[in-house]
């Protein structure tokens, strides 16, 4: 577990050079350069993910240098979620992606168990075992076998506040549970909402009991819950679940109150805490809610602010998630595309556009555009191993991954009405059953 501490704004030096490529004329030969590519002229590279807006766009300049590198030409192919659904419908037609980038542990396990993914080769696999720590290959791998690289990671355990509603209020930053309602109460009296909730996609609300539950119930618990190995009906369920009630069942603590929030989606809930006229002082999400920062006038370390998600136990807790590329072609720009997700000088390329953190610990965090990503990152880097993954990522999509089922809908019902804890637990737990079954 990461200890709040390193979060604190510090700034880092160093720098790096830039990438120059070789405009696809062959291998690469440019000292700066970290891994070295074939030459692909002519080749044509398809890349599915559900990306889209500012993400879409940063991911596509990494795809730019790729084409640059190699002479190949990539096209990005917009998904839909659950994209294990999408992916089966392109291969059903005779017409896979050659690479696709999976947001689920789940999704990815089902691409091998459906014999759609392609083992990495051994030049991705070099590149892996120079930049990653164990834990992100173990989560790309499945029964010992390596399929996916986790290019794009998350610290899913931050609150994001306005800093002048926070002083306004004379509020400061909470370390605990029951000083982050203090804070949230504080503000109210304000007359400005607390806490903005993007409850109409459904994930926002899972992170949210994902770190309580991690926070209060410890990692031991967290994993086993993740694999179903305990029921939901479990008393560590019920206890998250009455924690996260005290958020979610005060209305005036929250934008909108319940039926906003669910009418919120999740870049508007961010957009509308840092609005010229807030209508909230508080968003929690991961790092990449720097993005939709970016699409207003705050600038993030002075209007836009960060601190860890409250301790509810003893500790704060950390849970990332990311999106892992997968090979679903055994093609030579499928394979070199991987290699160069894996090395930093893909990494960099979209560190330096902000919204982003990479697990990569070979990057040198002054790619990274701001001090406040640059110690997200840190703290990333820092874990090593000793993270937690996105438990809904973890299951299967039909119950961790799908718009209006599963643990998604069972939490967005939960929003509407937090007094019904028990029947939160069963509708999960009757939910989880048969997904994992399957």
């Amino acid at each position: 577990m990461i200890a709040a501490s390193t979060l604190a704004l510090t700034a880092c030096g160093g720098n790096e050079d830039k990438d120059k490529g070789n405009e696809g004329s062959g291998p690469t030969t440019d000292p700066s350069a970290s891994v070295e590519l074939p030459k692909l002229n002519g080749e044509e590279v398809q890349v599915a993910a559900v990306w889209t807006g500012p993400e879409q766009e940063n991911f596509t300049k990494v795809l730019d240098e790729f084409e640059k590198r190699t002479g190949a030409k990539v096209t990005f192919v917009p998904a839909q979620d659950p994209i294990v659904n999408f992916l089966g419908t392109k291969i059903a037609g005779g017409s896979p992606p050659d690479v696709a980038m999976l947001p689920q542990v789940g999704a990815l396990q089902q691409a091998v168990t459906r014999k759609w993914a392609k083992p990495v080769d051994a030049a991705t696999q070099a590149q892996l075992d120079k930049n990653y720590s164990q834990g992100w290959k173990d989560i790309g791998a499945v029964d010992g076998t390596q399929y996916g690289v986790y290019f794009k990671a998350a610290n899913k355990s931050l609150i994001w506040y306005n800093a002048q509603v926070f002083e306004d209020a004379g509020a400061e930053e909470p370390k605990t549970w029951k000083e982050f309602l203090s804070t949230a109460e504080t503000i109210s009296a304000s007359g400005v909402p607390p806490v903005s909730i993007g409850g109409a996609d459904g994930w926002t609300l899972t992170d949210w009991f994902e770190n309580i539950y991690l926070s209060q119930a410890g990692p031991e618990k967290y994993d086993q819950l993740a694999q179903h190995e305990i029921k939901w009906t479990d008393p560590s369920v019920k206890n998250a679940l009455t924690t996260l009630a005290e958020l979610f069942g005060k209305k005036e603590l929250i934008a909108g109150g319940q039926d906003g929030a669910l009418q919120t989606e999740f870049p508007a809930s961010v957009t509308q805490t840092f609005a010229e006229d807030p209508k909230a002082a508080m968003v929690f999400e991961g790092d990449f809610v720097s993005v939709n920062i970016a699409q207003t006038k705050a600038k993030i370390g002075t209007d836009a602010k960060v601190f860890p998600f409250p301790a509810v136990g003893s500790e704060s807790p950390v849970v990332t998630g990311g999106d892992a590329a997968v090979a679903l072609k055994d093609s030579k720009g499928a394979k070199a595309l991987l290699t160069f997700l894996a090395s930093t000088d893909a990494a960099k390329i979209w560190a330096g556009a902000g919204g982003f953190v990479s697990p990569n610990k070979s990057l040198d965090v002054a790619a990274y555009p701001n001090d406040v990503q640059r110690d997200i990152a840190k703290a990333l880097i820092a874990a090593g191993d000793d993270f937690r993954f996105d438990m809904s990522d973890q299951a299967p999509q039909s119950f961790g991954g799908t718009p209006g089922k599963g643990e998604w809908k069972a939490l967005q019902d939960f929003l509407k009405n937090p007094r019904d804890i028990a029947g939160t637990q069963q509708q999960l737990e009757s939910d989880a059953a048969k997904a994992f079954k399957s």
